[in-house]
């Protein structure tokens, strides 16, 4: 007889706990270097060839905080994220998802249900100008102080991670960004790419982390955006700067971007050669005469005898053997006149790739087109320097295909999600996004944020950033429906929102036993609904936060199917000895009409159950039916 699962208490409601992976995998590759279930770090560090008296230094960027922000990132979250319908686009349909809440302690609730699941992640931090950026920086409790940070609880808790005395200091960006990053990299896909916009002040720390985080061997391009279309006058130094950067990192090696298509008009045949249509290309090559002195000869066009030296800097693209060959081939074009060098005749048929190289200088995109979109969309310029989608669009297109992910946590303005959703509408693909946003206050007495504080007062919505979010995601696809009649992907959103736990955890109180027992007889966190704990369950168990529900009235209770019956749930009260009856046949039934090709999972409401005879009686009857792991929070 099979072992039944029953189990009333689930581990698995809370986030990931990343040590205990790390723990386990160490366990799997080193079992020799445990002893009574301890890992032995003198035994671990002699299988990995450790001798003693080596020296610790080694290359790398060490700051004030780093330990502790490891620690940080390995920390499991006790939040959640409760749902928003209300304020969502298409929420029964739609697999776009908006979080508003603490990234960092998102990216920890993420970890179950979207580990190695995002295809691209596109972040444009705060850059680090030595101004304030607002994000909680006390970690003690992070669910606590982001509460009190966005203004939903008091408590005098400072809201800022750049002080007036750490100025220009590396150390606190550092600090809020590498537990994020680390985060990030367990997210994304085997084929995955990380793309993190910054500007100088940044370039070279941020840098040498992702080296450490990602890889220095999974470095992929340093691209330069030139965003500054004309030159900045207000310059002290009398230098203009026009550019940012956006370093992209892949998850594994051997990664390469798609390329661009090629510009098939510079194929001709002005001839009639019978080989078909070509173009002219150079074939100057890229070596001095020290470094490849066979590429340096005299080319003869053997129509004239006219010699052509080669460039002392770059010599020939072609040893002169190959040069011959191509020349009685009639592929190398002389100049007919004096002025100009031979070139290669390069047949279309020749040219294999369907794609050249994407270039590491992005231009022709310019932040002031970033600004024209934003006031387009709202009639006013509600963000500072917004990245233009154009730009995000051209990133998407070179990682994230038809169905990928893409992801980014710090969404601000939403130009990800707008991008994305325009990328789709012009390849007519279905990509989706995930944007997570801080519900970062917008002060009125701040002349930079006043116009976005008086938008958000005049549609009655809180003063936060994350609000207007939201509200650029609903007119950008109501803009794009306009625009694209024929267009019918998803332009919607499902909004979750950064929360404690909907489970109360156990504190009792040594001087109160009693009373703790009889305040947490009930521990599910008081006006949290059915709906608030089902995505919690969904979200710590691993499963998508958009995967189908299906919800079916069983002896006048709520149960819901989850992934076709890969779970079901019911979290109705007064489940006593006479309802567990017809309940539990019930959900038999509708267990075999789903026939779920895995084993299903069914779990209760602990304080559901009238007694422990109904809570027993359940279980019974489900095991003997072929349902054996039933469980309750």
């Amino acid at each position: 007889m099979t072992e039944s699962k029953t189990n009333w208490q689930i581990p698995e409601t809370r986030s990931a706990d990343l040590v205990d992976d790390n723990i386990r995998m160490l366990r799997t590759i080193f079992p020799d270097a445990f002893a009574d279930g301890t890992l032995d770090i003198e035994v671990l560090k002699g299988l990995l060839g450790y001798q003693d008296g080596q020296q610790d230094e080694k290359f790398g960027l060490n700051w004030s905080g780093k330990r502790l922000a490891r620690q940080i990132a390995l920390s499991p979250s006790a939040g959640t994220l409760l749902p928003s319908p209300g304020e969502s686009v298409d929420w029964d349909t739609t697999k776009n998802i908006l979080i508003e809440g603490d990234n960092l302690e998102v990216l920890k609730l993420l970890q179950k249900s979207y580990s190695a699941c995002v295809k691209l992640i596109y972040v444009d931090p705060p850059y680090n100008t030595g101004k304030d950026f607002v994000y909680p920086d006390n970690y003690v409790n992070n669910i606590k102080n982001y509460l009190e940070v966005t203004g939903q609880t008091q408590g005098g808790q400072r809201n800022s991670s750049n002080t007036e005395s750490s100025g220009r200091f590396h150390t606190d960006w550092l600090n809020m960004m590498y537990p994020r990053l680390k985060l990030a990299r367990n997210l994304l896909h085997p084929d995955g790419v990380i793309l993190v916009s910054c500007d100088d002040g940044e370039v070279a720390s941020l840098r040498l982390i992702l080296n450490e985080i990602f890889g220095e061997e999974n470095f992929v391009a340093q691209f330069v955006w030139k965003a500054r279309q004309f030159t900045d006058a207000r310059a002290n130094t009398n230098v203009s700067t026009d550019h940012e950067y956006i370093l992209a990192y892949s998850k594994d090696e051997g990664f390469s971007l798609k390329g661009v298509e090629r510009d098939e008009s510079k194929f001709a045949n002005p001839d009639n050669d019978p080989r078909g249509e070509w173009m002219s290309r150079s074939i100057l090559g890229l070596a001095t005469r020290d470094q490849r002195p066979n590429l340096h000869y005299d080319i003869v066009d053997p129509s004239t005898g006219r010699s052509f030296p080669p460039n002392p800097s770059t010599g020939w693209r072609y040893s002169q053997s190959r040069m011959d060959g191509l020349i009685s081939e009639g592929k190398i074009l002389f100049p007919r006149n004096d002025q100009g060098r031979p070139r290669e005749k390069k047949f279309r048929r020749e040219m294999r790739a369907e794609f050249i190289a994407f270039r590491s200088i992005i231009d022709g995109i310019h932040t002031a087109d970033g600004t024209h979109e934003i006031r387009s969309l709202f009639n006013q310029d509600l963000f500072p320097f917004p990245k233009p989608t154009e730009l995000i669009s051209k990133l998407i297109e070179q990682v994230a295909g038809d169905g990928d992910t893409v992801l980014d946590f710090f969404a601000g303005s939403g130009t990800t999600g707008h991008a994305l959703l325009k990328q789709n509408a012009a390849e007519g693909v279905s990509r989706r996004y995930m944007l997570v946003q801080l519900p970062e206050p917008l002060d009125p007495s701040n002349r930079e944020q006043k116009i976005a504080s008086d938008f958000c007062d005049h549609l009655g919505l809180p003063r936060t950033i994350s609000e207007l979010t939201k509200e650029r995601m609903r007119r950008s696809s109501m803009q794009l429906r306009a625009m694209d009649s024929l267009f019918k992907g998803d332009v919607g959103f499902r909004v979750f929102k950064l929360a404690e736990s909907n489970i109360r955890a156990w504190e009792p109180v040594p001087s109160d036993l009693e009373g703790t027992l009889l305040a947490n007889a009930e521990h599910i966190v008081p006006g949290r609904t059915e709906q608030d704990i089902l995505y919690e369950l969904l979200l710590k168990l691993g499963l998508d936060l958009c995967v189908p529900i299906e919800t079916r009235q069983i002896a006048d209770k709520s149960v819901h199917a989850i992934g076709g019956g890969a779970l079901m749930v019911c979290l109705a009260d007064g489940l006593t000895k006479d309802v567990v009856e017809s309940l539990s046949a019930g959900i038999v039934t509708w267990w075999k009409e789903l026939a779920p090709a895995v084993e299903t999972r069914v779990v209760f409401k602990d304080s559901g159950f009238a007694d422990d005879v109904a809570k027993t009686n359940m279980a019974a009857v489900l095991n003997q039916n072929g349902i054996l792991d039933v469980r309750s929070l």
